[in-house]
């Protein structure tokens, strides 16, 4: 019988009508298993019902069907906060005056907490806003791996380090979930760089593939339970990633089991016949062969809209395909929209700003301190110098799709006068003059930035005040304008830009106590390094960026973050732009398509500078506090294991200074010997750890056999090599305080 069926997500039962009749109605119950759900809607969708929901009708929405009581799914850009309405079918401001948001720390701040409870804060968070706007699915987070320091986007990621990420990424999943949005971890995968991103084909061997870039991906599907994945626009194996038939048919669907719907990255569909056989289910997107540059509700024309009826028609497919793509959105919107969840989420409420500001706090890392610099003391009323544009620049409006329109944020130098009060003097200069726009997709910070005095005029100024003060606090790095860390685009080097270095050298010849803090997502060159007594990393900290600066800088908070990622001294020293190596890759002939060889396999960051005694600037999982810790040495629940078992480590750690803090100790694993090469040391735990003055706790980790194995290649399997390990336990990649020794046997 055709059925016409209303469906009342917010009560005890689902209604369905008879199109005949409307004298008896069939309840099918919302505490029904989902999979009965999914089937009975799919049994009463027609074809075009069917076409119609695997592509977009607007920039961010895809149809339901009207006819079945079937919601549209309204998607929105992430992950550091919902993006502003845009109109129907262009990119401009739909005008609203209620889509302001919280904007949450960037992500690589995220990570630099180590601390995988605030990441499930931050998920709720941010989940409870997209719920209010209505969302069904939060286009984020990413996890791309930070491969080169050039890379505009890797302030949207979790670092260098799969096992970091992967651990970060799970309860930030699930805390959007919870509120019945779907996350939509990006960008599946290889997407480690901007320029020539649509381009690019990844040439990567398969250990290399599955030991660093696939990690976090596989542990958003199978531990934090995705519901949606979105594809990367580049290339691997010559196949655009939207459809890809090895990395999201045989790797994603079958060897992960992952039930969700993969969704294109806008305008990543190029090729009906691919995208119908090799995994794609649901294409977004703009200006592709079928929706000309411009052109406006052409919709239809989408590789996965009337191009796919004609296949079908010709006989060219069946529909077994499209019953899986639309099986897969209707789980989806199961999930989301119509999951019954309870709640209607919330917008802009103090309880997000406090998430916000905290894990700014744990985040910010204090990267040296010197004589005791930090922090800063305001018993004698000091007078405080304040240099630099981004000590006054919002940082919420640009570097791409994750551009904000936020309803308040409070800049470092507006945290810093908040902090001090009348307990002193707060002066400021301008220092240099970077980037003066403030607008992107037509959201306008409203600053006027502009200044018409020469470098030397600028550095004169900050020089004669700085000469005058008892500290100065210089706030510069990059921005997210494009050249920097921004969408779409990579830096041009490592170095600072706009005449910093000039400018951070002045200053520290000007005072001694002189603080920098770096806004940065990505590692910069620091060629005054040695001549400045303290340095902060700063990141991208979102609406309460002051406050949490401020906190660190005043001592209100005790400094934690540690780096998820290195920082080389100079550009040569990351393994992607060793030996003269073009990290883009080479241009075919007469083809646009660039082959990028990642011939630096898996010694990226750490793995390469530890293995290849590659001196770093500073080192993955680095970051200082005001108090230190004393650790003891590492005991073993055994000295042997089998491949079934496991050992249970503990690490004894002290504070020993004057004041509460906390430190993340850090387990790593050494293969003393391998029959393939292995990095000397990889992350296989952490633990974040709160201790008082005087106070030791007992940081315990646990060690199985995926913390032991390499993936080989010939084998096409995990494999622990029974052999000798050992255990590294360290503040830092580079800073290892204790070792221990077992050894992995076969079965008796």
């Amino acid at each position: 019988m055709n059925m016409k069926r209303m469906m009342l997500a917010a009560g005890s039962a689902i209604l369905l009508w008879s199109a005949v009749s409307f004298a008896s109605p069939i309840y099918l119950d919302v505490n029904a298993p989902l999979e009965q759900r999914v089937e009975d809607a799919l049994s009463r969708m027609t074809r075009d019902e069917k076409i119609a929901i695997i592509h977009a009708q607007s920039k961010f929405c895809s149809p339901g069907v009207k006819r079945l009581g079937i919601p549209d799914v309204w998607a929105t850009d992430g992950p550091h906060g919902i993006r502003p309405e845009v109109m129907w079918d262009e990119w401009e401001q739909a005008g609203w005056t209620n889509d302001s948001c919280v904007a949450f720390p960037a992500l690589t701040c995220l990570a630099a907490t180590w601390n995988p409870s605030l990441s499930a804060e931050y998920g709720n968070a941010i989940g409870e806003e997209a719920r209010f706007r209505k969302k069904n699915i939060l286009l984020g987070p990413g996890v791309n791996i930070y491969r080169t320091p050039l890379n505009g986007r890797n302030f949207e990621y979790m670092g260098e380090d799969p096992y970091l990420a992967s651990r970060m990424v799970v309860p930030y999943i699930k805390g959007v979930q919870k509120n019945g949005v779907a996350t939509c971890v990006k960008h599946f995968a290889l997407n480690n760089h901007e320029i020539n991103r649509h381009t690019t084909n990844v040439i990567i061997d398969d250990r290399t593939l599955h030991e660093l870039y696939l990690p976090a991906f596989k542990a958003a599907v199978q531990e934090g339970g995705t519901w949606t994945i979105m594809a990367a626009y580049n290339l691997y194996k010559d196949q655009h990633l939207c459809h890809n038939q090895y990395m999201l048919n045989d790797i994603l669907k079958k060897d992960w089991g992952f039930d969700g719907v993969v969704v294109s990255d806008w305008g990543g569909t190029h090729n009906t016949g691919e995208a119908v056989r090799n995994g794609l289910d649901l294409e977004f997107g703009s200006w592709t062969d079928g929706l000309s540059n411009g052109a406006s509700n052409a919709y239809d024309n989408y590789y996965l809209a009337n191009p796919y009826k004609e296949l079908i028609d010709s006989g060219e497919v069946g529909t077994e395909e499209l019953n899986d793509k639309a099986r897969r959105v209707l789980r989806m919107i199961f999930r989301t929209s119509m999951g019954g969840h309870s709640g209607f989420g919330s917008l802009c409420s103090e309880e997000h700003y406090d998430v916000a500001r905290r894990i700014g706090d744990e985040g910010i890392v204090l990267l040296k301190n010197n004589e005791g610099v930090l922090p800063v003391e305001l018993e004698f009323n000091p007078r405080i110098l304040v240099v630099g544009e981004n000590a006054i620049k919002m940082m919420t409006v640009g570097g791409g799709s994750s551009s904000l329109k936020v309803q308040r944020e409070l800049s470092p130098l507006d945290g810093i006068r908040k902090a001090v009060g009348s307990n002193g003097e707060v002066i400021y200069c301008r220092g240099y003059v970077g980037d003066v726009t403030g607008e992107y997709n037509g959201v306008v910070t409203g600053q006027d930035l502009s200044d018409s005095r020469s470098e030397d005029e600028l550095i004169a100024e900050a020089i004669e005040e700085a000469g005058k003060a008892d500290a100065v606090i210089f706030v510069g790095g990059l921005n997210k304008s494009a050249g920097q860390d921004c969408e779409d685009s990579d830096r041009e080097g490592l170095e600072l830009p706009y005449a910093q270095n000039r400018l951070i050298e002045a200053l520290s010849k000007a005072n001694k106590n002189l603080v920098v803090v770096n806004i940065s997502g990505n590692a910069v060159a620091m060629p005054w390094c040695e001549k400045v007594p303290a340095i902060l990393q700063g990141w991208y900290l979102g609406s309460e960026a002051g406050n949490s600066l401020a906190d660190v800088i005043f001592g209100k908070v005790n400094p934690s973050g540690k780096l998820p990622f290195t920082f080389p001294v100079k550009l040569t020293d990351v393994a992607a732009h060793s030996g003269g190596k073009n990290y883009l890759g080479k241009k075919r002939d007469n083809l646009d398509i660039w082959d990028a060889e990642y011939s630096d396999g898996i010694f990226v960051g750490y793995r390469h500078h530890d293995t290849h005694g590659v001196r770093p600037l500073f080192p993955f999982g680095h970051g200082l506090s005001y108090t230190t810790f004393k650790y003891g040495r590492p005991s073993l629940s055994s000295g042997i294991m089998t491949a079934e078992d496991k050992i249970e480590v503990k690490v004894p750690v002290t504070n020993t200074g004057k004041r509460a803090g906390a430190e993340t100790v850090q387990l790593y694993i050494s293969d003393v010997k391998s029959s393939l090469k292995r990095p000397k040391k990889e992350l296989k735990g952490f633990e974040k750890i709160y201790i008082q003055p005087g106070e030791t706790v007992v940081a315990t980790f646990s060690i199985d056999k995926s913390a032991l194995s390499f993936y080989d290649p010939q084998k096409k399997e995990w494999v622990a090599e029974p052999g000798k390990f050992e255990v590294l336990i360290g503040s830092s990649s580079a800073d290892i305080r204790s070792k221990a020794q077992f050894e992995l046997i076969k079965e008796m």
